[in-house]
């Protein structure tokens, strides 16, 4: 089955999109909430705050560093969620204990992002003694943004749900059959089913962990705890009307409307980001006096958009890059569609 047969499949029978203009009264409240917040503290922030003048020093916000992680954590749940149910749709009836190994598969790769997050730390740890704080910002920061432009690829995410979801719904498949068949033990049905669960869990744990490095030098551990909770939190109530309420959310949807959100936050850290390699001396600093009178300080306070020729230079290359990974993957569709 090719990509794009594998994804018109899931879309129609594994994870069933509903009716246009269809949202639960849940499913709204889960995401209008967030959204007020976010809304709410950027007026606040605006109103209140008089930011940092100096294009050349650090001074995000850490209060939108935590809506950044929030908004993150929430994006990577929701793809884990989409993952799950897609696994776990066909099971039902005699099958339903099939689901019990899924959940404790992702509970245990819930444990090994933990683990993960604390072997991460010891090596930023180790790296801190050796390298300059600059230097291992910048570079810390540098995987952060390629970890979210990666999240943020819609060709990525087109091969995501045509071929990584597949092929967990393909192994699941074989596993069912080859017991049915008696060609594989219960054992190993079992462990097939678990090891499922835990590559749906942990793939998108490993890629959290990476990202939320770099704000962990920047703010510590308490910022970016507290920002995980936020995320983790509404992924639960995704999770409950998921799997306990059995509501079949516009996953599409919400997908769409969270990479919007992310497609700001990607360019807030890409001004941050060269912001920190000009203090590190990676990159030049050119100043562009024209505009310092004419940017309001909150505008680098919140949304790292400062008067520089780097900082600007480095946003507009990211903006291009993932608008033109996106009309590459509607090209590349049609072709396929055509052919």
């Amino acid at each position: 089955m090719n990509t794009a047969a594998a994804a018109t499949h899931l879309t129609t029978a594994d994870v069933e999109i509903p009716p246009k203009g269809f949202l639960k009264p849940a499913v709204r409240i889960a995401l209008a909430v967030p959204a007020l917040i976010i809304v709410g503290l950027l007026v606040w922030q605006g109103i209140t705050a008089g930011g940092v003048p100096d294009p050349v020093q650090p001074h995000r916000s850490p209060a939108a560093a935590m809506l950044d992680i929030g908004i993150l954590v929430f994006r990577e749940g929701l793809e884990c969620i989409l993952v799950l149910s897609a696994i776990t749709a066909s099971m039902i009836g005699r099958d339903r204990a099939h689901r019990r190994p899924v959940a404790i598969g992702a509970g245990a790769g819930f444990i090994g992002t933990v683990i993960t997050w604390f072997i991460a730390i010891g090596i930023v740890g180790s790296l801190s003694e050796s390298v300059p704080a600059l230097d291992l910002q910048a570079a810390t920061g540098l995987l952060a943004v390629v970890v979210l432009l990666v999240v943020m690829n819609w060709f990525f995410h087109k091969v995501y749900w045509g071929g990584w979801i597949c092929l967990h719904n393909r192994r699941k498949k074989e596993l069912l059959a080859g017991a049915q068949g008696r060609r594989i033990s219960q054992t190993r049905l079992l462990l097939g089913l678990a090891l499922l669960g835990f590559t749906s869990f942990y793939r998108e744990g490993f890629e959290v962990v990476l990202f939320l490095q770099s704000y962990r030098l920047k703010l510590g551990e308490g910022p970016v705890l507290l920002g995980t909770s936020i995320g983790l939190f509404f992924t639960g109530i995704a999770a409950a009307l998921t799997f306990v309420a059995h509501r079949r959310l516009p996953y599409r949807r919400m997908l769409v409307l969270t990479g919007i959100m992310l497609g700001a936050v990607l360019l807030v850290m890409v001004g941050e980001q060269a912001q920190e390699m000009q203090l590190a001396h990676w990159i030049p600093t050119t100043a562009i006096p024209s505009l310092s009178g004419l940017m309001p300080d909150w505008m680098g306070l919140w949304f790292g958009i400062l008067p520089t020729v780097e900082t600007l230079e480095a946003q507009a290359l990211a903006a291009l890059l993932v608008i033109g990974s996106y009309f590459a993957a509607r090209r590349a569709s049609s072709t396929a569609a055509i052919e």
